[in-house]
């Protein structure tokens, strides 16, 4: 099989970058306004046929270039830098969302149980075995 395929560390990539390669993008508001990153894509080997592809992208931190996250993506070949950030800064929406519905459900749970307990204490009858009253006294 011909090619140059190489493997490289991701951060050697990204450390290898230069400096027209970064651009500076808001991907969202934060608590004390926009949230302003450094990012760059480099193509990554061609894993899909046209019109997709992969590209590795790269979140700098303006205020400590050495801070970076590291995303793999993957979209149409025609899919600009910026539409590439504000996806990966949705991240914050989604796990803000996703702690709040865990959140919830561990509430539920909670009360859910809460109401079983006190329901016994009332009958004196666990739940469970009172479904198995019910359903005897219907059959």
């Amino acid at each position: 099989m011909g090619g140059d395929f190489h493997t490289h560390a991701a951060e050697d990539l990204a450390a290898g970058l230069a400096a027209n390669q970064w651009q500076r993008l808001p991907v969202g508001e934060g608590s004390k306004g926009p949230r302003r990153y450094d990012w760059a894509r480099l193509r990554l080997f061609r894993l899909q046929a046209p019109p997709w592809d992969h590209w590795l992208l790269i979140r700098r931190s303006i205020a400590a270039p050495t801070d970076i996250a590291l995303y793999v993506t993957f979209g149409p070949h025609t899919t600009e830098l910026k539409e590439l950030a504000a996806v990966a800064g949705l991240r914050w929406t989604i796990h803000a969302w996703h702690r709040h519905m865990t959140l919830s459900m561990l509430a539920l749970a909670f009360l859910a149980c809460l109401r079983a307990m006190l329901k016994e204490a009332q009958t004196g009858i666990a739940p469970d075995k009172a479904n198995k009253r019910s359903l005897s006294a219907a059959a």
